[in-house]
């Protein structure tokens, strides 16, 4: 799951791993068993943000890549599992908010134009997904 949270006019809110300092994303999380696509969305953007999603614009895109996990978050996962399937979503704000971290997830956050967003980055589909927004706020 990744969920770009941006605003009209095309702000990205970006947040910096705690457990890789410098790795800058949006939301990411997994989906709970018997969780909606939407609802693991929302809850990840509760856990991770303290934004309610309910409150804004929340938007499937109706988009998922395939992509394999990096070795070193390998071990979050069950045993042998080498791949993950991410679906996409965004969330759009009317302003920007300054976002409650969850701080043994992430330890700051920046709201950037989308350009710089998908620049700053670590995750490639997080910059593709980045790119697509471009597109939603014309």
């Amino acid at each position: 799951m990744l969920v770009v949270i941006y605003t009209a006019g095309g702000e990205v809110l970006l947040i910096e791993r705690a457990d890789h300092p410098g790795f800058w994303q949006s939301v990411t999380g997994s989906q709970d068993e018997g969780e909606s696509l939407a609802d693991t969305a929302a809850r990840e953007v509760r856990e991770e943000t303290g934004i309610a999603a309910a409150e804004h614009v929340l938007t499937d895109w109706q988009h998922s890549i395939e992509y394999e996990i990096y070795p070193h978050w390998r071990h979050r996962y069950a045993p042998g599992v080498t791949r993950n399937t991410e679906h996409w979503f965004g969330l759009q704000l009317n302003s920007p908010v300054t976002p409650i971290l969850s701080p043994r997830e992430h330890v700051d956050s920046v709201w950037l134009p989308w350009q710089q967003a998908a620049e700053k980055v670590f995750s490639p589909s997080n910059a593709e997904a980045i790119r697509m927004l471009a597109e939603k706020v014309r």
